[in-house]
């Protein structure tokens, strides 16, 4: 197993994972803006957004966490907001998801941030398991969206 920085040459690869981790959250975009999307997280420098990817010991890409620094004025420092991290269901059960975090976390100690932070689906109960085996911290907030 290996947890390193995609590349361009990883998106078709790439491509059916986002597509797993889409029809769990039953999303369905266009393959080209999602080509696009991955295009343009991998072209921003890294403290901006990151794209990390696992592959197994034959390197095949098996996970994918796709990341972003932000601002919270909470805590009054940037922080990593780890916004989608998704492991084929094939892969589930290698340590796959939890290196993808420890790796995550790492660039963000690198970084200076002082939080790593994460959503999930309130019935997520499997994406949970990890979160809690890694030491994370379930918060009180809830997620609101607007449609625009």
């Amino acid at each position: 197993m290996a947890i390193r920085p995609a590349t361009s040459d990883d998106i078709p690869a790439l491509l059916p994972l986002f597509r797993g981790y889409f029809d769990f959250y039953e999303s369905d975009p266009k393959t080209e803006d999602v080509e696009t999307m991955l295009q343009a997280v991998m072209d921003l420098p890294n403290d901006e957004n990151f794209l990390l990817v696992a592959t197994d010991n034959t390197g095949k890409l098996v996970g994918f966490a796709n990341n972003c620094w932000k601002w919270s004025s909470l805590r009054g420092a940037r922080i990593v907001l780890l916004d989608d991290l998704f492991v084929d269901p094939d892969a589930r059960g290698g340590g796959h998801a939890d290196a993808l975090i420890e790796a995550v976390a790492d660039h963000a100690r690198r970084g200076g941030a002082p939080v790593l932070l994460w959503y999930t689906a309130h019935d997520n109960l499997r994406a949970q398991t990890v979160y809690n085996r890694v030491g994370g911290v379930a918060g009180d907030y809830k997620e609101y969206e607007l449609e625009l």
